[in-house]
């Protein structure tokens, strides 16, 4: 129950420390789950001392026992040992301290211990920790290599040493930390954090030698094992031999399975990589050099051809084939034209032939009328009519006679032999070309 106090009316420190040890007594006993740090059995003495700590959390209890309690499992416990106590919490009024008064004390086994990580590991693989989509590549050639490991440990040395010997220009920062025990944890994953907060480490290297399986446990626990899934940058866990697999091995980006198989992952091998570079050199070489003499030969076989060796050759040839096409042109229209011309004088010579013109040069003549009209029928005219006669090398006129014996030709033709006193001879411009005053048929 709450107490009332006031500055005028306090509690006495004694009263404070009973009041605690009150409301604790009424708790009841519990089973509690830790890692004995500190031992002590006093020779003679009834009661063992112990410190019990949390491995992930950086708290601690004191666990008081008759020494019959401990004796019995005396063998198997010692520092370091992780057990499951039966206590009650009791408060000790004079120091103001709180502890446990352990009625039994149980070894964990190594069973009991491996079923929790499988536990543990299947809780956080449902959680996605340890999928390989969330596994992050390593660089080719890391610049600064972030190393947690114990110090002065075997699993340093074959790190430092072999990365070195594979690459020697290859740096590191170094953070070393217990890598077993009740402080493993914390000091651990802090290690981790702070590499991981430095922006010029490229990869973060977490490295153990072997050890037994409650060696190793630090490097399965829940706290640390998040804080490496946490991590912007890869993180390679090197624990123990190769059979060993703590949880640090599912959600590390790389597993490696020693500490020196850390250094030859993490960090290439000079000698071999100046072998690659040697031979992409030398086959860049040959393909450089096949693909000219390739070339080459293209081009030699090209400069092979006739026309690139007479390239006036083509153009000669067309010339002469040209100049030959001319000539059949030109004969074929030589042709064409003489024969134009030959059907051109032909037919000249039809029309001078059926001209008007040369039917009056065979002595014809045409009559016209004063109108123009040429006379066919003798009936056309009359008597004294003037009409006008049409010969080959001229024109003149006549008149019709009146003599009634004489038919109208008759006088016609009688007054053109006559060739009567008003003919007007009148030249024509061109009698070949029919062309005049009138025409006739």
């Amino acid at each position: 129950m709450a107490v009332s106090t006031s500055p005028g009316a306090p509690l006495p420190v004694g009263e404070v420390s009973r009041l605690i040890g009150g409301w604790i007594d009424r708790l009841g006993a519990v089973w509690v789950e830790g890692q004995i740090t500190q031992l002590s059995r006093r020779p003679g003495a009834g009661v063992v001392f112990l410190t019990l700590r949390d491995p992930s959390y950086n708290i601690s209890v004191g666990v008081t026992c008759f020494r019959e309690v401990f004796d019995a499992v005396a063998d198997v416990v010692g520092e370091g040992a992780r057990v499951v106590v039966h206590a009650k919490p009791e408060w000790y009024a004079p120091r103001g301290q709180l502890s446990l008064r352990a009625a039994e004390i149980r070894p964990v086994g190594v069973g009991e211990l491996l079923a929790r990580l499988e536990q543990l590991k299947k809780s956080l693989a449902a959680e996605g920790l340890f999928a390989p989509d969330r596994k992050k590549p390593l660089p080719f050639l890391p610049q600064l290599i972030g190393l947690v490991c114990g110090r002065a440990s075997a699993a340093e040395r074959d790190v430092l040493e072999n990365a070195r010997h594979r690459w020697p220009a290859v740096r590191f920062e170094v953070r070393n930390v217990p890598v077993q025990g009740v402080h493993a944890v914390p000091q651990v994953v802090q290690a981790v954090k702070e590499l991981d907060a430095l922006d010029e480490v490229d990869v973060i290297v977490v490295a153990r030698g072997g050890g037994s399986v409650e060696d190793l446990l630090p490097f399965s626990d829940e706290q640390l094992v998040r804080a490496v899934a946490a991590c912007r940058t890869p993180v390679v866990s090197a624990i123990g031999h190769e059979p060993d697999t703590p949880l640090l091995d599912y959600v590390a980006d790389l597993r490696a399975s020693t500490p020196t198989d850390a250094a030859k992952k993490v960090v290439p091998d000079v000698g071999e990589e100046a072998e690659r570079v040697r031979q992409l050199r030398d086959r860049a070489r040959r393909c450089v050099q096949a693909h000219v003499e390739r070339e080459e030969r293209g081009l030699a076989h090209a400069l092979a051809r006739p026309c690139m060796e007479d390239p006036h050759r083509m153009v000669d040839e067309r010339a002469d084939h040209v100049a030959a096409l001319v000539d059949r042109s030109r004969r074929t229209l030589r042709h064409l034209l003489d024969r134009a011309d030959s059907e051109l004088a032909h037919t000249r010579a039809r029309v001078v032939a059926l001209s008007p013109a040369a039917t009056l040069r065979r002595g014809y003549a045409v009559l016209q009328r004063a109108d123009g009209h040429v006379v066919r029928d003798p009936a056309e005219v009359t008597a004294d009519e003037t009409l006008r006669a049409r010969v080959s090398e001229g024109e003149f006129t006549v008149r019709v006679g009146a003599d009634d014996d004489v038919s109208p030709a008759e006088a016609v033709d009688t007054a053109g032999t006559a060739g009567t006193a008003e003919a007007d001879r009148r030249p024509e411009a061109d009698a070949d070309t029919g062309t005049g005053t009138g025409t006739g048929e």
